[in-house]
Formats: structure tokens, sequence, C-alpha cells
């Protein structure tokens, strides 16, 4: 009798199991963090964003539903090494340290990189001024890597968030000196905080840090995802759609 209901719960087991990987191949599981607006940001309870029309994109050539995993950065480029998400879409910055973890698809956006000060108390007046200051940045990104790097700056600390709220918060109660972040999501910051402000030059441009480019995340060594994102990604920039993408959520969140 034992041996029967061992092979009975084998077998309902293994449907199961069956059933789940026939479910999870119909779809493409993207995660992301959604404080990074334009790329991803909130619109009610919904996820939304340049990075979330990509993804879209590349599921519906692909046949699939998109499923969207809103975490924070850093969990999300751990969970695509683990196969927990098919892609990261995250506003990732592709550099030799990543290239050793993951892979990456073609670059799709140019990324510009400010400085967001408190105009009431700015401690901080050009991007280059942050030596010896207290800089925050979203923990594992680009800025982070940058502001680490001696060869770049010498801060006197480096504060490091999840999400870029928090940073705004402790730079309006002067905490920090300022935030170092993407141009882009730096304008929607500023726009919802009235007392922030990015750093000009003397012709009232952005005072820009440095410039990077973002790509799009799979797990090491997963080729044929890779090859079908790439096909996408040079399609819509072929097609001018990256450029639509943009406009619209820039309008969106009013920048």
């Amino acid at each position: 009798m034992k041996k029967i209901v061992c092979l009975l719960l084998a077998a309902v087991t293994a449907v199961s199991l069956a059933g789940c990987g026939k479910s999870n191949d119909n779809k493409l599981i993207v995660g992301t963090e959604a404080g990074f607006a334009p790329y991803e940001y909130m619109e009610g309870d919904k996820v939304v964003g340049i990075d979330m029309d990509i993804a879209q994109a590349i599921a519906d050539s692909m046949g699939k539903e998109l499923v969207i995993k809103n975490m924070d950065f850093q969990g999300a480029l751990v969970a695509v090494q683990k196969g927990k998400v098919d892609l990261v879409a995250a506003g990732v910055s592709v550099d030799d340290e990543r290239k050793k973890k993951m892979d990456f698809s073609h670059e799709y956006v140019n990324s510009t990189e400010v400085v967001v000060v408190n105009k009431d108390a700015a401690t901080v007046t050009s991007a280059a001024d942050l030596n010896d200051k207290i800089v925050g940045v979203q923990e594992g990104n680009i800025a982070d890597f940058y502001v680490s790097n001696p060869d770049n700056v010498t801060p006197k600390d480096i504060k490091r968030y999840s999400k870029f709220v928090q940073a705004a918060e402790d730079l309006k109660n002067n905490k920090i000196d300022c935030i170092v972040m993407d141009q882009y999501p730096a304008k929607e910051l500023v726009a919802s905080n009235d007392s922030l402000v990015i750093i000009k030059k003397d012709d009232g441009t952005d005072d820009v840090l440095f410039e990077d480019k973002y790509a799009i995340a799979v797990k090491k060594g997963n080729q044929e995802l890779l090859d079908k994102i790439n096909k996408v990604i040079d399609q819509l920039i072929a097609d001018g759609k990256i450029e639509e993408f943009t406009a619209n959520h820039t309008k969106t969140s009013g920048q």
C-alpha cells in the first residue's frame, strides 16, 4: 500500500511540475525597481516606463505574457543571476564587474549622470565638487561605482539607498550633501521637491558628472534569450521607438 501511495504522489507531483513548467514557458519575467522615472515608475498600482515598454515589445515578439517583478535594484540583479527572473530592465549600466556575473543586451539608452543638491543649503557647487562631501547614491548602480572609485572622487562618506525618495528626504534634511543620479530621474525628483535642484553650469545647462549607457541584463550564458532581446532592441532603435517611449514617459512624468 505504501508503495502504491508513493507512486501516486510521484505521478501527481510530476504532473504538477509539468503544468508549472508549461505556464512559465508562456511568461517572460522582468525584474525592475519602480523608483527610477521615466525608465520605471508607478502609475497607480501598475509599473510603467521606458524599460517596461521595451520589455513588453520583447514579450510580444516572443508571444509571451510579460510579468513584472518590482524589487530593489540590487535584488533584481541577484535575481537574474539566479534565474528567478528572465531579465532585468531597470536602467542597468554595463561594466566589467557585472559582465563577469551576467550577460547584457545591446545598449539602448545614453545615460547622463548629474548632481542634485538642496538649494537652500548647497555645499556642492559643481559636479566635480564631491571631494570630502557626503554623497548619496542608489546602491549598486553606476553612480555608486563611480563615486566609490578614488580615481574619480574622494567623498567624505557615501550613503547608499534602495530608493531615491529616501535619499531625497535625507538631502532635504541636510543629512547628505548631494545625490548623484541619472539626468531624467533627477529631473523627476526635483520636479516633485521644490527645495532640490540639479547643479547647473554658467550657461544654464546641467553640469554633467559623467555619461554612461543602459542595457538589459540576462543570466550568464542565456544566449538564446539574449539574441531575441537584441533583435527587438535593434528594431526599436531603427524604428525610432525608443525615442517615442522616452518622449511619452518624460511627458507623463512632467519633465
